[in-house]
């Protein structure tokens, strides 16, 4: 049995792809119950959908009104539900948020969308890189002279939208406990990603970031703040803010240019990158990592996926695991009383219809 915070909780996710997922396997790491509801078809399934990871699957007809009443009487027994359809469709099947709460007042109804649940662009599609193009977020990001790079899908799908759909069920679990009452929430992409830009534009209003590439504290303006690339080809990372840090960063690159004093004099940024990219390309990248890795240089190895899990720092805190021989990254955060597990691997298609309707009571 699950021993993570979560335990006892009882999910319900609707099978979608990208943040739903992602969302169910946040919530089964830390314990929860997550039953995701599958169309019927082949079983399916692969030990490498990682996000697919530690919940039980059930194949139910959507379509007909037998496979409808039993998704309803799963959620009546369940604590949460996820679902990542477009606005309306859940309210098509007859599985909306009125009929839901109808059979269980309690219930938390998580809805993950790009766009949100309204608006004039609720209805159309788009993916990650859309969403976090309409706040702000992407066009802030990359260098100057190209367009802005897609920053994978870690700002909108899972940032932005799985990460504050998992907190919003949790917060709204919490109040459900407290009061009897549960809730929809509303959880779209571009809410979150907007939500996760605020320092930048709390910087924005004090005059501290333009609406320039490459001409930030963070983006990759400063030459103290950047990646760099080595005689080896590959790169590595650093962030030398804090001036005890950037004097470190000196000493240990052995720079002893006055104009490098100029720390934060922007107007000397571009030439004082280029110098420093010429030191950094003098040595190859473990040559720099034996000489700043582990001070307060702010430094850090760029890695590839396949060099990540066997960093020394990685494998004694088991950032990664392996399950069926598939590496791929360990529940987090960790609790002390309480730690998460992948508890199992990903489902096949009704795997355990069987199972979950008499586990919970459903015949």
């Amino acid at each position: 049995m699950a021993n993570g915070p979560l335990n006892g909780l009882k999910i319900v996710e609707f099978a979608g792809i990208g943040p739903g997922p992602f969302c169910g396997m946040l919530l089964s790491d830390l314990g929860a119950d997550v039953v995701r509801v599958d169309r019927p078809g082949p079983p399916g399934g692969s030990k490498n959908d990682v996000t697919g990871r530690g919940r039980r699957s059930i194949a139910l007809d959507l379509k007909s009104p037998e496979g409808i009443e039993t998704a309803l009487k799963l959620v009546e027994k369940a604590d949460a539900i996820i679902e990542g359809y477009r606005p309306g469709v859940m309210e098509k099947m007859g599985l909306g948020p009125d009929v839901a709460l109808a059979r269980n007042a309690k219930l938390v109804y998580g809805r993950m969308t790009g766009w949100g649940q309204f608006g004039p662009l609720s209805k159309a599609a788009g993916h990650d890189l859309n969403y976090i193009a309409l706040t702000g977020a992407l066009g802030a990001m990359g260098h100057a002279d190209r367009p802005p790079a897609p920053p994978l899908n870690l700002v909108g799908d899972y940032g932005g939208g799985a990460l504050y759909l998992a907190f919003g069920i949790c917060a709204a679990l919490l109040h459900a406990e407290k009061t009897g009452e549960g809730q929809v929430i509303d959880a779209a992409m571009t809410d979150g990603a907007a939500s996760l830009s605020a320092m930048f534009y709390g910087m924005k209003a004090s005059g501290l970031w333009s609406s320039d590439r490459s001409d930030n504290l963070l983006d990759g303006g400063a030459h103290f703040y950047d990646t760099y690339e080595c005689s080896c080809g590959g790169y590595v990372s650093i962030g030398s803010i804090e001036p005890q840090f950037y004097a470190l960063l000196l000493e240990k690159a052995g720079i002893q240019d006055e104009q490098f004093t100029k720390q934060m004099s922007k107007s000397d940024w571009p030439e004082l990158k280029q110098k420093l990219s010429d030191i950094i390309k003098q040595k190859t990248r473990d040559e720099w990592s034996d000489i700043m890795e582990g001070t307060d240089v702010c430094f850090a190895p760029v890695l590839t996926m396949d060099e990540a899990p066997s960093h020394p720092h990685n494998l004694e805190r088991k950032t990664f695991v392996s399950v069926e021989g598939v590496v791929q990254p360990a529940p987090a955060p960790r609790f002390s009383k309480t730690p998460g597990a992948v508890q199992a691997p990903p489902p096949k298609r009704g795997e355990h219809s069987k199972e979950v309707l008499k586990e919970w009571g459903i015949s």
